[in-house]
């Protein structure tokens, strides 16, 4: 399913790709800007001018996040409980 030529995976979270990593993120709209953040790292929001700069600014830091330079980044993941 696509909407505004954005991709959307069966759970309704949106898409981007890198390389051939695909990884979910939060967007909206306020105003003029687009504002979002990566599901795994919600605190850490970027912003831009229009969707695609918010998602090149969203691959730019999540290779920030994951490169090791910045020390105590903090994520989200999901724990499996028998």
């Amino acid at each position: 399913m696509r909407v505004d030529s954005v991709p959307i995976d069966r759970f309704g979270g949106v898409m981007y790709t890198l390389g051939m990593k695909t990884v979910r993120y939060v967007y909206w709209q306020d105003g003029d800007m687009w504002l979002g953040y990566i599901e795994e790292y919600p605190d850490y929001m970027t912003q831009g001018a229009s969707l695609e700069e918010l998602q090149e600014n969203l691959k730019d830091l999540h290779d920030e996040l994951t490169s090791g330079r910045i020390p105590g980044v903090r994520r989200v993941a999901e724990l499996r409980i028998a």
